[in-house]
């Protein structure tokens, strides 16, 4: 089986990566030639390199490469084809559907599983896999992924997986970017929203705009909302029915309201598949935080909070329930200015210090020139390394909180690893 991959963004390389290890032959193109390529499995033998001024072409055993082209008869010879989610809904999208030639329509085992949608701004990643630990307690056998932005290896690897495995619930997480291609891709038989927040408004624009993308996700589905999340109204006239969700009151290791609110949504759902209260209750008392996810380590006196807080709402939700006398914020990409906007948070909260860190990109002049924007009249400190970052925890651990979050998953998971061998070792 040959498939083609159309778009070498988060998905489109963790497709291609997917494909491979699942035995096909893969046709790859992007039309920008300088796409970082950075995260694609490539093979590393019997591989010839075609460059000229405009366009490169990869060619290996498995698997071609084009950039700054697509061959267009390369694709038309290809069983399947994977499109980047944000193509969904153009014209060439729309010419696959006709043709039934995306992957999701070819490998399709997928859809005869019971599947479960976790959508939302923040808490999704955490949620999932509450809900994962939750099931597999109670002896179902769970296939999780999707986002590839959260951690997980991509929606087509959940599509292909799906098709191969032996499993009882599909459990999906669906970044609210890409809500019309996962309802194209999967069929959705409960969906669980986290909460709306303030991420993504380049795509968005306003909160009205996602509100009505969530609208039409919900469609016809069973949906669990907060007991006081926005447009509960509008939601319950498109779901088939609505399930309210409160704040989880039992056991729970995480820090944070916010933590005990995606506990909650995660033991609603589990009670609607009739799991067992003591199962949800001893599974939940005890789950750890996952990786790059909040989580805290006491280091001297310091209680040390490390995990992504990449949006104004997640920075407000942590500083509302606690006093950090520092706060480490990694920097977005060049063109994510949009999520600087945590630095307006971070200014409300007034700490002593607010120490700059490359996270995505080094954007550290523009993140400073904001804060001197904003008035910020604390100690503004920028820094390169995970070295020097450690100095400063180390300085500041005779006070009484410190927090590491901002951008940068992959980033903040290295720090949270030296964070804790230092705090295991105390």
């Amino acid at each position: 089986m040959r498939a083609a991959v159309i778009g070498l963004g988060v998905e489109g390389k963790k497709a291609v990566n997917s494909l491979l290890k699942h035995g096909w032959d893969v046709y790859a193109t992007d039309l920008n030639m300088n796409v970082d390529l950075d995260g694609l499995d490539l093979p590393n033998l019997s591989m010839n390199l075609i460059e000229d001024s405009q366009s490169v072409s990869i060619v290996g055993d498995k698997i071609t490469v084009d950039l700054g082209f697509s061959n267009s008869y390369a694709i038309e010879e290809c069983d399947a084809i994977a499109i980047s989610p944000s193509m969904f809904g153009g014209a060439f999208a729309n010419r696959l559907l006709e043709s039934n030639e995306l992957l999701c329509d070819v490998v399709c085992g997928h859809r005869d599983l019971f599947t479960i949608g976790i959508t939302g701004t923040n808490g999704k990643t955490t949620t999932v896999h509450m809900l994962k630990s939750i099931l597999e307690d109670a002896g179902r056998k769970v296939l999780v992924g999707g986002n590839g932005g959260g951690g997980f290896s991509g929606y087509y690897d959940l599509i292909l997986e799906a098709n191969e495995g032996d499993y009882d619930i599909l459990l999906v997480e669906v970044c609210d970017m890409t809500l019309d291609f996962a309802n194209y891709c999967f069929d959705f038989d409960m969906v669980g929203l986290t909460n709306i927040g303030n991420d993504h408004m380049d795509v968005h624009k306003t909160i009205a705009n996602y509100k009505d993308s969530l609208v039409r996700f919900f469609s016809n589905k069973t949906i669990f909302t907060a007991y006081n999340q926005d447009f509960n109204s509008d939601f319950k006239e498109s779901a088939s029915q609505t399930i309210p969700y409160f704040v989880y009151q039992d056991e729970l290791k995480l820090f944070g309201k916010f933590n005990m609110l995606n506990a909650g949504l995660a033991a609603a759902i589990a009670k609607e598949l009739k799991v067992p209260k003591d199962i949800i209750r001893q599974s939940l008392a005890n789950f750890n935080a996952v990786e790059g996810r909040l989580d805290v380590y006491k280091i001297n006196d310091a209680d040390v909070y490390v995990g992504k807080t990449d949006n104004s709402d997640a920075l407000a939700s942590i500083l509302a329930e606690r006093n950090f006398y520092a706060l480490f914020i990694g920097t977005p990409r060049h063109h994510e200015e949009h999520r600087l906007d945590i630095l307006d948070v971070a200014v409300q909260y007034n700490p002593e210090v607010i120490v700059l860190f490359p996270g995505l990109d080094d954007t550290l002049d523009i993140a400073i020139y904001r804060l001197n924007s904003l008035g910020y009249m604390g100690n503004i400190i920028t820094v390169n390394t995970l070295d020097q970052i450690i100095e400063l925890v180390a300085e500041y651990s005779h006070e009484d909180a410190i927090l590491i979050g901002g951008n940068g998953q992959e980033t903040i998971i290295e720090i949270q690893e030296r964070i804790k061998l230092i705090s295991e070792k105390l």
